[in-house]
C-alpha cells in the first residue's frame, strides 16, 4: 500500500535528497490572500486572524504544501520606524529612508521585536498556524538579510555610495543589521515556523560585482546564518544566483530559490546533494498564463529537477502576483499531482 504522506513528511524527504510521494508545492502567497476574504490588502493585514484564515485557505484550494506568514520586507523594515504603504492590487511598499544621511548610522540601534506592534503581529500569526497544523505542514519565516536590508533603509544610490566609500560605516551598519536579522529569525522559530527565507537581493551579480560582495554581503551572511537555529532558505528576489553559488553553500544556505532565467538542469547539476532547489515557474508571465502554460512549465520543471528528491516546486520570486487568476493555481496544483508522482516514469 502506498505511504501517505503528510506536508511536512514530504518537505523533508525532498530536502534529504530522496524520492518522497510526489514532488512537493510550494505555492506561496503573501498579499494575494486578500483575494480569498474578499477584503483590500491593508484590512488583511490589519489582524493576525485573517492572514492565518487566508493562508488556511490557500492551504484547502490548492493542496499547498507550505504556509507562509510572511507580511511583507515593508512590514520587517516598520520595525525600524518607518511605516507600511499599502497598495490595492500589489504587495506594500515600504515608506520614506530613516538614514538621510551617513551620520545617522551612528545613531541607528537595532529594534527591540517585543516592542514592534507589526512585528508582534507576525509572530502571533506564525503561533496561531502552528496551533492549526501542528507538525503536519512546514511554516515558512522570513528575514531580509544584514546586507539587503540598507536598500530600504537609506536608499539604493546612497547605499552604492556606502559601499564604496565608507567601508567602516557600512561595517557598523551591517553588524546592527545583523544582530536584529538574528533575534527576528529565531523569534520567528519559536514562534513556530519551521524553516527561514533569508532575503538577499543586493547579493547577486547583477546587482553589485562578486569582488564586492565578497568582502561585504558574503562575511555577513557567513556570520549570520549560524545564528539562525534552524535551516535556512536563500531568495534573492527572482535574479540569478548563479555566480555565487558555492558562497551560499559554504554560507550554510541548505535550500535556494532558483530564478526563473536559470536552467534548473544545470543548476542541479551544480549544487548536487548539497541543498535543496526550490523554484522556478516565472511568476511574472504567470500572470498572462492560460491552463496548457501552466501545465506545460509544471512538468518541465519536475523534468529537470524532481528525479531523485532535493527539488520543491515554486514560483521563482517566492510570492505569488496578485494579478495571476487563480485557474492557473488550481492548475499548477493539479499539474502537480499528474506529472509529480514519484517515481517519475514519465520522463
Amino acid at each position: 500500500m502506498e505511504k501517505r504522506y503528510t506536508s511536512m513528511e514530504r518537505v523533508l524527504t525532498a530536502m534529504s535528497m530522496q524520492e518522497p510521494d510526489k514532488v512537493p508545492l510550494f505555492i506561496m502567497c503573501t498579499h494575494y490572500c486578500a483575494k480569498f476574504l474578499d477584503m483590500s490588502i491593508k484590512n488583511y493585514f490589519s489582524k493576525p486572524e485573517n492572514v492565518v484564515k487566508g493562508q488556511m485557505m490557500l492551504l484547502e484550494k490548492f493542496h499547498n504544501d507550505c504556509l507562509n506568514p510572511f507580511y511583507s520586507v515593508a512590514h520587517e523594515y516598520a520595525a525600524f520606524g518607518s511605516e507600511v504603504i499599502f497598495k490595492e492590487d500589489g504587495p506594500p511598499n515600504a515608506g520614506e529612508p530613516i538614514i538621510k544621511k551617513f551620520d545617522d548610522i551612528l545613531k541607528l540601534q537595532p529594534p527591540e521585536v517585543k516592542k514592534s506592534k507589526i512585528l508582534m503581529n507576525c509572530l502571533e500569526t506564525i503561533s496561531m498556524l502552528k496551533r492549526e497544523v501542528g507538525t503536519s505542514v512546514p511554516i515558512g519565516g522570513g528575514v531580509m538579510s544584514p546586507f539587503s536590508l540598507p536598500i530600504l533603509q537609506m536608499g539604493f544610490n546612497k547605499y552604492i555610495e556606502l559601499i564604496y566609500e565608507k567601508p567602516e560605516l557600512l561595517e557598523h551598519l551591517i553588524k546592527i543589521n545583523e544582530k536584529f536579522c538574528t533575534e527576528w529569525a529565531n523569534m520567528q522559530l519559536m514562534a513556530g515556523a519551521t524553516f527561514i527565507t533569508f532575503i538577499d537581493s543586493m547579493s547577486v551579480s547583477s546587482i553589485i560585482p562578486k569582488s564586492v560582495y565578497l568582502k561585504t554581503g558574503f562575511l555577513s551572511a557567513k556570520r549570520t546564518i549560524p545564528t539562525i537555529k534552524r535551516d535556512v532558505a536563500i531568495a534573492t528576489s527572482s535574479a540569478s544566483s548563479t555566480s555565487i553559488l558555492e558562497e551560499i553553500l559554504e554560507a550554510g544556505i541548505k535550500a535556494i530559490l532558483v530564478s526563473h532565467t536559470d536552467d534548473l538542469t544545470e543548476i542541479k547539476k551544480k549544487v548536487g546533494k548539497r541543498a535543496t532547489l526550490l523554484g522556478n515557474l516565472n511568476g511574472i508571465e504567470m500572470c498572462k498564463w492560460n491552463r496548457s502554460d501552466a501545465e506545460f512549465n509544471v512538468k518541465e520543471a519536475i523534468r529537470k529537477a524532481g528525479a531523485g528528491g532535493g527539488f520543491i516546486l515554486c514560483d521563482s520570486i517566492g510570492d505569488i502576483p496578485y494579478q495571476v487568476n487563480e485557474d492557473i493555481l488550481h492548475e499548477i496544483s493539479e499539474s502537480v499531482n499528474k506529472w509529480g508522482r514519484y517515481p517519475l516514469n514519465w520522463r
